[in-house]
């Protein structure tokens, strides 16, 4: 993870600072790439102690084409819970009552979120409040349908199954170099609550090694809080699409257009920068799985992470 933190360390050091959409302030780099080749480990951050759970639940989440968080809140996964959150505040003008990041916001979101949690996935509260709108995983399996869907999954879809069309071509055109999967959809940005900030995929074939490699382009990085996540989450995707296509995974490539730390993570950042870093763990995947929808059937239960040792968590606010 070198090249990880060797960027955290290049911002601070040589970062701009400017404002931001979320009124917190950022530090930022133009324009950045990392490599990691996943033959030398499971890229997960050890500097600090990394929620791979909720990277592995928040995937499937995707690859299923859900939207609504209450397939999140069920698996006690909560980091998207600010977002449709601080939406309800606002759309019912509560902004006063509850300002953001409020000791009395704090207990209002843990307040919504075991209500979330009591009330079954087609309560109308739930359906209203707790849906991102056309986010990641429409965009993945359902390109620019409609949302939510008027039919159930699997019946006449509206959109384009992007995700499946990429299987499709690793399997049956393997040199292709149009295996893209795209979550910026210019017709339904305005409906989401967040613009997808890991925004565009595309999968390489190498066919001489029967080897398999994914580059994603993220517009907006939280190098401090969302990167880790995404690299691990993307690795995982990587290794489950080699998987149920009969190849090696291999190399992912992580570009990065604005990478920046908030204000509010110096001291974060500065702490995992003193750390010396662990050796890289494994991740295994312990149920046999040949189709993309024995992917959407994954749980967490179905990985084991093996010599996983890491420096302990270190907390931060997230920028909503």
């Amino acid at each position: 993870m070198d090249n990880y933190l060797s960027l955290l360390k290049q911002v601070m050091e040589k970062g701009i600072d400017k404002e931001d959409r979320t009124g917190t302030g950022v530090r930022w780099v133009f324009g950045a790439q990392m490599r990691f080749d996943l033959n030398d480990g499971f890229p997960l951050v050890t500097t600090k102690k990394t929620f791979l759970r909720g990277i592995v639940v928040e995937l499937i989440w995707l690859i299923r084409w859900e939207t609504n968080i209450k397939y999140l809140v069920d698996r006690n996964v909560k980091i998207w819970d600010e977002w449709p959150f601080q939406n309800y505040i606002d759309s019912n003008n509560l902004w006063e009552k509850f300002p953001k990041y409020s000791d009395a916001w704090m207990e209002e979101k843990k307040r919504f979120i075991e209500k979330i949690s009591e009330l079954p996935e087609d309560d109308e509260f739930v359906q209203k409040w707790w849906d991102l709108g056309p986010v990641y995983g429409q965009q993945w399996r359902n390109f620019n349908g409609p949302h939510p869907s008027p039919l159930p999954k699997g019946e006449g879809k509206r959109g384009v199954d992007q995700l499946k069309n990429a299987i499709d071509l690793i399997k049956n055109d393997p040199t292709s170099r149009r295996i893209i999967v795209n979550a910026w959809n210019p017709a339904q940005i305005d409906e989401m609550l967040l613009p997808p900030c890991h925004m565009f995929y595309q999968l390489n074939v190498d066919t001489t090694n029967n080897k398999l490699n994914l580059h994603m382009y993220q517009r907006s990085a939280d190098l401090f809080l969302g990167v880790p996540f995404n690299i691990a989450s993307y690795s995982t995707l990587l290794m489950l699409l080699a998987k149920i296509t009969w190849l090696e995974a291999w190399e992912y490539v992580h570009c990065l257009w604005d990478a920046h730390i908030y204000n509010n993570h110096f001291d974060q950042v500065n702490e995992q920068l003193s750390r010396e870093p662990f050796g890289l763990p494994e991740l295994k995947l312990k149920k046999d799985v040949k189709t993309l929808e024995d992917l959407e059937k994954l749980e967490w239960g179905d990985f084991e992470l093996v010599w996983y040792e890491s420096h302990g968590r270190i907390s931060a606010p997230v920028a909503v």
